[in-house]
């Protein structure tokens, strides 16, 4: 999961520990595997939880959530030993899937977990996977930073480019050159929010 909650200081820590009990509630104590259903029910436990607030709070999270499931496969040539199974729900969130150097996007539900006027059921996608690809979940603070010549944030675009020009190295390399970019970008800005990209190579 690559999470990111809304708020800031004392309030946005308190969202934060609401919404990760949320999540590790809808799967331990209610036994939920499926990624779409976490996070329905999730948002129910938020919910309930702001509203024993004396007022009325409209933070929530956006997530990328995902399962992946490793199995062993009967393949007499050899080549690939394993197949691997991956759901993933979103919230404002999406998963990125780099392969044959291009991203494949799928796009996440434009809704919280939380009190939201149009609230719909989450969607889990089922994604076909090849060995090798390189999976990517994020939350926004990579592409909001503001910085360059101009002081304009990142943006996703840059961020997918980066992506495909560092996919042939070791996933710890792509750590650093991604630690590296952020910063020569940023300058002397302030970092303007949290940042998380979490990368699986297969």
């Amino acid at each position: 999961a690559a999470a990111d909650c809304t708020g800031h200081g004392v309030p946005g820590a308190m969202v934060s520990v609401v919404c990760s009990n949320a999540l590790h509630r809808a799967h331990v104590e209610f036994g939920l595997n499926n990624p779409a259903d976490i996070l329905d029910k999730a948002r129910d436990l938020v919910i309930q939880t702001f509203e024993k607030s004396q007022r009325e709070i409209q933070d929530g999270m956006d997530i990328s959530l995902i399962t992946l499931q490793k199995k062993n496969i009967d393949n007499s040539e050899g080549a690939l030993p394993y197949s691997y199974d991956l759901q993933w729900a979103g919230a404002n969130n999406p998963i990125w899937i780099l392969r044959n150097n291009e991203i494949i996007e799928y796009k996440a539900n434009k809704q919280p977990v939380g009190k939201y006027a149009n609230a719909k059921p989450f969607t889990t996608h089922n994604i076909p996977l090849n060995s090798g690809d390189l999976i990517y979940i994020f939350t926004d603070g990579y592409q909001d930073q503001f910085g360059g010549i101009k002081g304009k944030k990142f943006k996703a675009a840059e961020l997918k480019k980066l992506l495909i020009s560092i996919a042939h190295h070791p996933m710890p390399q792509q750590k650093e050159q991604l630690l590296q970019v952020f910063e020569d970008w940023k300058g002397t800005l302030e970092q303007v929010d949290d940042v998380c990209i979490i990368g699986v190579r297969l």
